[in-house]
């Protein structure tokens, strides 16, 4: 009879044993690979947070310009043309859309203090009207204009335009990339036409998106120099638009009438003819002014130019919040002490339809 008793389970040979072993250390080995793994990202993960705790931030992610505040340029010059930087906050009155608001933020640049820093493009015109004199001059006065900041914390940008607008040096704090920018300008071809909005447009465009909005947890003066003839020829933007994008971005545009153009009536002893780019309201409405250069005060001109960008008192306020978020235009108007001249950067903003 069979016997009913379970059967003993029969012994595997060496080899299987060999070949089982094998396999669970393989296993044991891969398993405790995948746990080192995971350690080992949790602690860089752990490593990398509490380095960005630890360590100092960027100062564009320290200091964030908050959206809802609107900054206001204001330049404000006595009966002489002469800056005036003495003046404090309640000097001044901000009324928007006719009503008073209260202003949040406050600051000016005093004379010997810590400058502002700037962000500036130069704008170049290169078309025929420009000779290669004028160029080794524009030279040496951007040069007297950038030495004004001596700090390392302003940019500055070079193109040029005539036919087409071109980028010949993006933005630097090295003067000797500027200086060698002046070289490759004047081995380009002279052009027909001369595309001078366009030109300052791309140089918006450019400090919005190049150019940080706070350095060294201060804001920075955005501005475009053109230096041109005044005779737009050819532009596929129009001037309301770019006074409308430069007031968007906080961009005050200057403008410098060559000698190619002042020339002409230089000798009647009369003053200058304004030119279109003067009509436009280019400068008016974005807080900048318009010189005329001579063929002997180039570098004078460039050094009270320096000046003019960075006499300036910085304004801004919160709308209501009703006002922030409606689509609309609304006005800007400041008020200063009687007697003195005021000159704001924008006429008004625009707020956000989100």
């Amino acid at each position: 009879m069979q016997s009913m008793l379970p059967r003993k389970p029969k012994s595997l040979s060496a080899e299987k044993q060999r070949q089982l072993f094998a396999l669970c250390s393989c296993a044991l080995l891969l398993l405790l690979l995948l746990v080192s793994l995971s350690k080992s990202s949790a602690q860089r993960k752990l490593e990398q947070h509490g380095s960005r705790k630890s360590e100092p931030q960027d100062e564009e992610e320290v200091l964030r310009v908050d959206t809802d505040l609107i900054p206001i340029d204001v330049t404000v010059t006595n009966a002489e043309g002469e800056p005036v930087r003495n003046l404090k906050q309640e000097d001044f009155k901000l009324y928007e859309d006719g009503v008073e608001r209260p202003i949040s933020f406050f600051n000016v640049e005093r004379k010997g203090g810590e400058l502002r820093p700037v962000a500036v493009v130069f704008a170049l015109d290169i078309s025929g009207s420009m000779t290669l004199e004028e160029i080794e001059r524009l030279r040496l006065a951007v040069r007297t204009f950038t030495a004004r900041f001596g700090d390392r914390a302003s940019l500055f940008a070079v193109m040029t335009f005539g036919m087409q607008v071109k980028t010949v040096q993006g933005f630097t704090n090295e003067k000797q990339k500027l200086e060698r920018a002046f070289d490759r300008i004047a081995r380009d071809p002279n052009g027909l036409s001369t595309h001078a909005y366009d030109a300052v447009d791309d140089a918006i465009r450019m400090l919005v998106r190049k150019a940080p909005r706070t350095r060294e947890r201060r804001l920075m003066k955005r501005a475009v120099v053109v230096i041109s003839d005044g005779f737009p020829v050819g532009d596929t933007v129009a001037p309301a638009t770019v006074i409308e994008r430069a007031n968007a971005a906080d961009v005050s545009v200057y403008t410098v009438t060559l000698p190619s153009f002042s020339r002409v009536v230089a000798s009647t002893g009369r003053a200058p003819l304004p030119t279109p780019l003067d009509v436009s309201g280019l400068t008016e409405k974005t807080g900048g002014i318009n010189v005329y250069a001579t063929d002997k005060d180039f570098e004078p001109l460039f050094r009270a130019l320096a000046e003019e960008v960075v006499s300036s008192y910085v304004l801004a306020f919160y709308p209501p919040e009703e006002k922030r978020r409606d689509g609309r235009f609304h006005t800007l108007r400041i008020e200063g002490p009687r007697g003195l001249t005021v000159r704001q950067s924008r006429p008004g903003y625009k707020s956000s339809d989100k």
